[in-house]
């Protein structure tokens, strides 16, 4: 099972409360985009820092890892 970020807990949390729900999966939609860069970007610096792979390697490995752990 995926497990629960942060983003998602702020929304479930939000929607809970907030009475425009629109807004908030808007915010919620970019949020995750930019949590999903950060995750990603810190495990492709984490792989670079291991191996000689290239960077496309680990753009694959990164997003591979994002998949796996937090779902699509």
């Amino acid at each position: 099972m995926a497990q629960q970020t942060a983003v998602k807990w702020l929304f479930r949390q939000m929607t809970s409360t907030w009475y425009d729900t629109n807004s908030a999966k808007d915010i919620l939609k970019q949020a995750k985009e930019m949590e999903k860069e950060q995750i990603t970007d810190a495990v492709i610096f984490g792989v670079e820092q291991l191996s000689d792979s290239g960077d496309l390697e680990n753009e694959n490995r990164a997003e591979q890892y994002y998949n796996e752990t937090y779902g699509k």
